[in-house]
């Protein structure tokens, strides 16, 4: 089909790096990001979801943390050390060559005197340092360095005020008005303060080494250079120890699982086991656009593809931590909301910062989320699913769980004739979308299959009645004369959501409805073959403009044309997909399938996610082992 691509709105001159281009730092309890430049352009302290102190990814005044070169801003090359989240810049100038390390600290587990005041899973080793540490080595020659340290609190809105510690010129403490949170600068440069900002300049000769410290609780930080390249050490071996827990295919693709699984573990919230969207807010979906939305929370229909890739790549303690984040709130509330707070919390409202310029104008920046009141009934299907996935064996459908996921069917079941917001939180009015319904089917099969599990066989037969009755109402109202699935029953229109039909095993991938759906999104729904959510034009979503493709549904077209047998047509999509990864192995929601850039919230767990299932889909087909009991018991037993 021919459509209009959203073309970039910026211009070379613009302050702001392209989204790609961060680096992306965790201790998975606060996230950070990092511009080519060595700028710390976004930070949220305490937590992932907590108020901003660096926020010049959204307004080049609200605060930034600069180390690097005086003179220069670009640097050399970028990596992550292998197998970690210890962010590599190299700089060379005429002069001489650096090297600089960022990274979220991570130490062993030290609440051995009382207990933590977070933490609701099990601690394992380890655990946040509440530490940002910078290093810098001057590898040969000589050069000028620079740090500029200045946090603007409460996202953007109170400057830091600085005073020394007890440690003369090598420690600063800041704090803003009305700020109960105080950030301890410590280094063995020399520290000095204009109005806001904290500085230092220092010229390093080649074998010279500094570092400096950003710390926000009452844990000590390094206070030597030794200490710190020593839990630095520590974190990228707990990293890469980390890492090698799982279960990776040899396979040329395995360092994008890799990168994916370290970004996933990323975007955690340990203490409680959540899995965010995104470390941002307002990064936009069109550029200089208003679609521009808070992604720092945690959405429960990422459960089922997190909770299946987890599990597939060996992470069952990640996988069962986030499976308890979601019993807790579907135990708690009554009704299950569509997302939650890193801590379960219910209340996200959604306010506007009208004093923030936005990512390159792009504009209002919103904290908190009104989808949270929204009525989306994908979330049983996805909760459903995911207590199938967890629950491998009769041993593991424990009997808090029972209670839980009886209820969740009972409100699938009480709700599906019902209009919503669909998979995509629409803010137009709500419709009878058809992926909706399908997940609602999920919610009635997966119950009635665990039941059976359970030998509850007559609870069994009435809900496996339910999902037959789900079943052939999509099927007589969800699909249009060309025998395809629409949008919604009102409209015969497309939607990438269709593509978790054959995904969800809804139908056999031979069916022709199946295959046509799948077909039909690949080649009406595309732009130079990335997918769309849907047409704007075509679908009451409440916003103006248009959108980038979204990468979560050009992997679940991978997945889905693996499915249906086209497997030389998903190889070459996930090939051209795979190319568009960040310089650093990273996804945002979006791309524009003419420049490559990438737009909206970054990195996006959902896209991770998304690609570790298309890429075992590719592995499996060529290794000749995908066939719905594979890809269904690879995870869940022998249900």
């Amino acid at each position: 089909m021919t459509v209009d691509p959203p073309m970039g709105a910026c211009c070379d001159a613009s302050p702001f790096p392209p989204i790609a281009d961060y680096g992306f730092l965790s201790d998975c309890e606060a996230t950070a990001l990092v511009a080519p430049s060595g700028n710390v352009e976004w930070l949220c302290l305490p937590r992932m979801d907590s108020p901003s102190v660096f926020a010049a990814i959204l307004d080049r005044d609200a605060g930034g943390f600069r180390l690097g070169p005086a003179d220069i801003r670009v640097p050399a090359a970028r990596r992550y050390l292998p197998g970690t989240m210890v962010l590599e810049t190299s700089w060379g100038t005429p002069t001489g060559w650096i090297i600089v390390r960022d990274l979220l600290i991570i130490g062993p587990w030290h609440h051995d005197e009382e207990l933590s005041n977070t933490h609701r899973r099990a601690p394992t080793d380890y655990d946040a340092s509440h530490v940002l540490l910078r290093t810098v080595r001057c590898v040969s020659g000589e050069m000028q360095i620079t740090l500029d340290c200045e946090p603007v609190f409460d996202y953007g809105r109170r400057p830091a005020h600085w005073a020394y510690t007890d440690r003369s010129y090598h420690q600063g403490v800041a704090r803003g008005d009305g700020v109960n949170l105080e950030l301890k600068l410590t280094t063995d440069m020399r520290l000095g303060f204009e109005g806001s900002r904290a500085t230092a300049r220092t010229l390093l000769r080649e074998g010279e080494s500094r570092f400096c410290a950003l710390s926000w609780t009452a844990h000590e930080p390094p206070y030597t250079f030794k200490e710190a390249y020593d839990r630095l050490v520590w974190t990228a071996h707990h990293w890469q120890h980390w890492l090698a827990r799982g279960d990776f295919p040899d396979h040329p693709w395995r360092r994008f699982l890799e990168r994916s699984a370290l970004t996933l573990k990323g975007l955690t919230f340990a203490p409680s086991g959540a899995l965010i969207a995104a470390a941002t807010t307002s990064l936009p979906e069109t550029p200089g656009g208003d679609r521009n939305w808070d992604y720092r929370y945690s959405w429960i229909r990422d459960s089922t593809f997190a909770l299946w890739g987890l599990y597939t790549l060996g992470f069952d303690w990640e996988a069962d931590d986030f499976f308890w984040f979601i019993a807790d709130v579907a135990e708690r509330d009554k009704e299950l909301q569509v997302m939650y707070g890193v801590d379960g919390e219910r209340d996200l409202e959604e306010h506007i910062l009208e004093y923030l310029e936005g990512y390159e104008g792009a504009r209002p920046v919103r904290v908190g989320n009104a989808a949270y009141r929204h009525h989306q009934h994908d979330v049983w299907g996805a909760v459903l699913d995911s207590f199938f996935i967890h629950t491998r064996s009769r041993d593991r459908l424990d009997e808090r769980i029972w209670p839980i996921l009886k209820r969740q069917v009972e409100e699938a079941i009480k709700h599906w004739r019902e209009s919503d917001r669909g998979i995509w939180e629409v803010r137009g009015q709500p419709k009878h979308f058809t992926s909706s319904k399908v997940m609602c089917w999920v919610a009635a099969d997966r119950g009635a299959r665990l039941a059976r599990l359970r030998q509850d066989f007559d609870l069994a037969t009435r809900w496996q009645a339910a999902a037959d009755e789900i079943h052939a109402d999509v099927c007589t109202n969800g699909v249009t004369e060309r025998g395809i699935f629409k949008q919604h029953y009102d409209s015969d229109a497309l939607d990438a959501s269709l593509l978790l039909i054959p995904l969800v095993h809804f139908l056999p991938p031979s069916d022709p409805r199946i295959r046509n759906t799948v077909l039909a999104v690949a080649d009406e729904l595309t732009v130079d073959d990335l997918v769309l959510r849907y047409l704007p034009k075509e679908t009451d979503d409440g916003q103006a403009g248009e959108e980038g493709t979204f990468t979560i549904c050009s992997f679940w077209l991978v997945s889905a044309l693996t499915e249906i047998g086209e497997q030389n047509r998903a190889r070459r999509l996930c090939e051209k997909v795979l190319s568009f990864a960040s310089p650093l192995g990273l996804y945002a929601e979006e791309i524009d399938p003419v420049t490559g850039r990438h737009l909206g919230n970054f990195p996006q767990a959902f896209t991770h996610l998304a690609l570790i299932n298309a890429v075992i889909h590719i592995i499996r087909a060529e290794r000749g082992s995908l066939t719905e009991k594979t890809w269904r018991t690879s995870v869940t037993g022998s249900l």
